[in-house]
């Protein structure tokens, strides 16, 4: 039987608004990192300039310190801090994390050749020769040539050739890699860093930093997650059909109303069910919080989704979050325009519950392929009639049912003539979010009003 949501949205407490911006996060990392090459200065890095040997072994301490630093900015960035999901956004996080990580890997690659090339020609070695010898007598360099081909591994798993070819699960599992590699580079930095060494200030310092960035990871990435479901105790209420190879499944707990959450939110999800309690999955929530129960619908795309479609009520659940800054918080027009595409109807959906109603205050335009794609369509409807507002299905195939693209400039301009004038949400796959997003710029949006969560990993 499925589980009533009232249409009365009762008040649950909101995520706190934080008030640090990007720009402090910004420069409080660049003076970190000026701290980081500050102190290889004032530790003599530049006398070994006066040398060809000592320009590459120079070039290899700095690389081998900004690329530390920069690793361990990476798991602040992989914390789920909510200061910097809710002020920075998930999309801007995973393009910092691409760049950042594959920054690591070059620093460190640039440091273990222009080390071993600086120890080489110091000592009139040959290079192979030299690398052998640092491998075969100094175990830390064994130790952080691990690290290496660890992060490595991540960084290949990263390209998108190779996402394309794996499963989420394959994904996540290879990438907790990258904290063995932190580690073991951790290692290897207590015994030779160039920081370490001489000065205990700088040793306490860089002590001090994986402190900060582990205690990061511990809190939110574990301790959190365990106290919400722990207080909470969610399980599965129910699991309704929404269509063809979908299902919307309804969360049932303690103290839902003391959940601080948000419409157009996520969390990720474990299904404590089989080998579930390691699969994690991203969903957000269908429906706007309402003290009494949470909702998410999942669609068939294979591999493990496909299995969630067969979950059984009481099912225990374990939850991290909530994610997300595609909320009402962003809003900063009185009128609004919902783009979803597809099953990326979920997060508007519940939006469009829980923003100010008003004649006119928000359009939802609809794109699918087929009516079969179209979820939540009575709900929709019964909303959009309830709060006066306006509702645009562009559904069929380009070519065929649609003569031309609905969201190219042109004919986004004729649905919504007063589109500049509005804030403008955008959720589905990530082509149509990314021809949205330019068909708006085309017609002189502001940035400042264009809001959406590309959800890939």
């Amino acid at each position: 039987m499925q589980p009533t949501i009232s249409r009365r949205l009762n008040r649950v407490p909101v995520p706190r608004l934080w008030a640090i911006r990007p720009a402090d996060i910004g420069g409080i990392l660049l003076g970190v990192g000026a701290l980081v090459v500050g102190m290889w200065v004032r530790h003599g890095g530049l006398d070994q300039l006066n040398t060809p040997s000592g320009i590459l072994t120079a070039a290899g301490q700095v690389t081998a310190l900004v690329g530390t630093y920069l690793a361990l900015v990476q798991l602040v960035l992989m914390s789920r801090s909510p200061w910097l999901d809710q002020q920075v956004g998930m999309e801007r996080l995973a393009v910092w994390h691409r760049w950042i990580g594959f920054s690591v890997l070059w620093l460190l690659l640039g440091h273990a050749v222009f080390t071993t090339l600086g120890y080489a020609m110091g000592l009139s070695s040959s290079v192979p020769g030299e690398a052998w010898t640092l491998l075969a007598t100094y175990p830390y360099v064994l130790m952080a040539t691990v690290a290496l081909g660890l992060l490595i591994m991540v960084a290949v798993m990263s390209m998108r050739a190779v996402q394309r070819r794996v499963s989420y699960e394959t994904w996540y599992g290879l990438h907790l890699y990258a904290y063995l590699a932190i580690a073991l580079g951790f290692g290897h930095e207590l015994a030779v860093g160039t920081d370490f060494t001489d000065d205990p200030v700088a040793r306490l310092f860089w002590i001090g930093l994986y402190i900060a960035a582990a205690g990061l990871i511990v809190v939110f990435r574990i301790g959190q997650p365990i106290a919400l479901s722990l207080r909470h105790k969610l399980r599965v209420a129910a699991v309704v059909p929404e269509g063809p190879g979908v299902v919307s499944v309804y969360i049932t707990g303690q103290d839902l109303d003391q959940l601080a959450c948000r419409a157009g939110q996520y969390f990720v999800w474990r299904f404590l069910a089989g080998d579930g309690w390691w699969r994690a999955h991203p969903f957000s929530l269908s429906s706007a919080p309402n003290g009494d129960n949470l909702r998410i619908t999942i669609k068939d795309l294979g591999d493990y989704s496909r299995r969630l479609l067969a979950l059984k009520p009481g099912t225990r659940v374990f939850a991290e979050g909530p994610y997300g800054a595609l909320t009402g918080a962003l809003r900063r027009r009185k009128r609004v325009l919902l783009v979803a595409g597809g099953i990326g109807i979920t997060p508007l959906r519940a939006l469009l519950e829980e923003l100010p109603a008003g004649r006119g205050a928000v359009t939802v335009l609809y794109r699918a392929s087929d009516w079969n794609d179209v979820v939540f369509r009575e709900e929709l409807d019964q909303l959009v009639r309830e709060r006066g507002d306006r509702m645009h299905y562009l559904v069929g195939v380009r070519g065929r049912e649609v003569k031309r693209d609905p969201l190219t400039p042109r004919e986004l301009g004729k649905l919504v003539p007063d589109v500049r004038q509005r804030d403008v949400y955008v959720c589905g796959p990530i082509p149509m979010m990314n021809a949205v997003h330019r068909s708006l710029r085309a017609l002189r949006v502001p940035e400042a009003q264009i809001h959406m969560e590309r959800f890939s990993y």
